[in-house]
């Protein structure tokens, strides 16, 4: 089978590149058994290619990958100890690259903390680079705007911006894809999807996991780094962009981009518009955690936040004067995962109803995927109360992996699902503000026992 792509995973030996990479790698083969792919592990481990073939073989179990593409992936794949900040061993690997095929193209998929993969990308500039390089990278794309514009200079200086693909999986997550056709297919939703109609939104990932080991990275994080900064803010995109004209790489990202120019914290006040808090000790599922301060490996000094909420307003025509909240947290008893997007309430009233005429809201959850829409409706008996219903529709899951779904567009080179440069650097401007009222205290840090869903003083969203 011939290759079409040769791809290069630096930090072969790592945990993302085992537990959410090769899993993806594996059900997309298996689905596309005709695609060729020749797969190279690269990593400071001193391992050999029957160590790594295990390793992808491993994970390739926990998808359920089979077929002759990944038979052939499984034969070929080998592995290079390599420093990927020096350019000689990077020579070496694109070096290894050609040999195998000189029409194949070649991807280097950088599975290492961000801070690598930019001194990778550095010493790239004295490589003699194929044309037709991709280059993917992990999220936080830098620490702040000064470094993620200083990032995608140096990337600039390599490949063209088409052949970078900043990996945000959450844009690979079914229910995000699915909200581009609740809006932009049924007539009910999309004429009153703006601020005539709309009375807020609310999206909130909030997670039962805690800390799980991840000290080195999250400290240094937090949840508004980790997830409003990145995840949250690609998903206000998807919901508040204007309709493309088409759904290609061109039009849906010239659409995002649009809507994050134009996003800032709401009012200009990260003080009253933005809260934060860190887990105290507590039970989630009958496990017993640790004040988040007592974690190994945390830097109390730092005063991490565990659990994130800012909101934001969007300067357009269509979205003036509606509050985005966006919420993150981890260690929290009350799961949610969703988009709530509540509608203003009716113009008129007619008299003689009773019971409770409450707004109208759509709900669409992550995992499982579903939409909800909570209406009031005349209930049985008297015809003139009002009872709350739920129109709900499961979405189903998609046939990919969130994962797959990026890397797809990695091996096929259309970088739809990937983030552009420059929203890259304007989710950053966006959350700057309220980086630095936080460092200068102006917001309290306050606690919540794990397994509950938050400070008990925050109101309820």
């Amino acid at each position: 089978m011939t290759a079409n792509t040769t791809l290069i995973v630096l930090g072969a030996s790592g945990d993302l590149t085992a537990r959410l990479l090769m899993p993806a790698l594996g059900q997309l083969l298996t689905r596309e058994p005709d695609r060729g792919i020749r797969l190279i592990g690269a990593g400071m481990d001193d391992w050999d290619d029957a160590r790594w073939r295990e390793v992808v073989r491993a994970s390739f179990e926990t998808a359920d990958a089979s077929g002759p593409a990944v038979d052939a992936v499984l034969a070929g794949t080998s592995y290079r100890q390599a420093d990927i900040t020096d350019p000689a061993d990077l020579t070496t690997l694109l070096a290894e690259a050609r040999s195998a095929d000189a029409n194949s193209r070649a991807a280097f998929y950088f599975a290492v903390p961000p801070a690598i993969a930019a001194r990778a990308c550095v010493a790239l500039e004295q490589v003699d680079l194929p044309d037709g390089l991709i280059l993917a990278l992990e999220k936080p794309f830098g620490t702040d705007q000064e470094s993620a514009r200083a990032l995608n200079v140096q990337l600039a200086k390599l490949v063209p911006e088409e052949q970078v693909h900043r990996i945000d999986h959450f844009l690979g997550r079914s229910t995000v894809l699915n909200v581009l056709g609740v809006r932009f297919t049924n007539r009910v939703f999309e004429p009153v999807w703006s601020s005539e109609h709309i009375e807020s939104v609310v999206i909130r990932y909030d997670e039962a996991l805690a800390l799980e080991g991840r000290a080195g990275y999250y400290d240094r994080a937090g949840a508004l780094t980790d997830m409003i900064q990145s995840h949250l803010l690609q998903v206000l995109a998807v919901i508040a962009m204007d309709p493309p004209s088409t759904l290609g790489a061109v039009d849906f990202r010239d659409a995002k981009g649009m809507v994050l120019r134009a996003t800032s914290v709401w009012d200009g006040d990260p003080v009253t518009s933005s809260r934060r808090a860190r887990y105290a000790a507590g039970s989630v599922d009958g496990r017993m955690l640790p004040a988040y301060a007592d974690e190994p490996a945390v830097d109390p000094s730092l005063q991490t936040e565990t659990l994130a909420e800012m909101t934001v307003g969007i300067a357009t025509v269509r979205w003036e004067g509606v509050p985005f909240t966006l919420r993150s947290g981890k260690a929290l008893g009350d799961r949610r995962s969703e988009i709530v997007i509540t509608f203003k309430p009716v113009s008129h009233l007619p008299s003689g109803f009773t019971g409770s005429a409450d707004r109208s809201v759509l709900r669409l959850t992550l995992g499982p995927d579903r939409m909800a829409l909570e209406v009031n409706l005349n209930g049985p008996g008297d015809p003139f109360h009002l009872d709350r219903a739920s129109l709900e529709a499961e979405f189903g899951e998609g046939e990919l992996l969130a994962y797959a779904e990026v890397l797809q567009g990695i091996l096929d080179g259309d970088p739809t699902l990937s983030v552009r440069g420059d929203t890259a650097e304007q989710c950053w401007r966006i959350v700057q503000p309220v980086i630095d009222a936080w460092r200068s205290d102006l917001v309290p840090l306050d606690e919540y026992p794990a397994g509950t869903p938050g400070p008990s003083s925050w109101p309820a969203l």
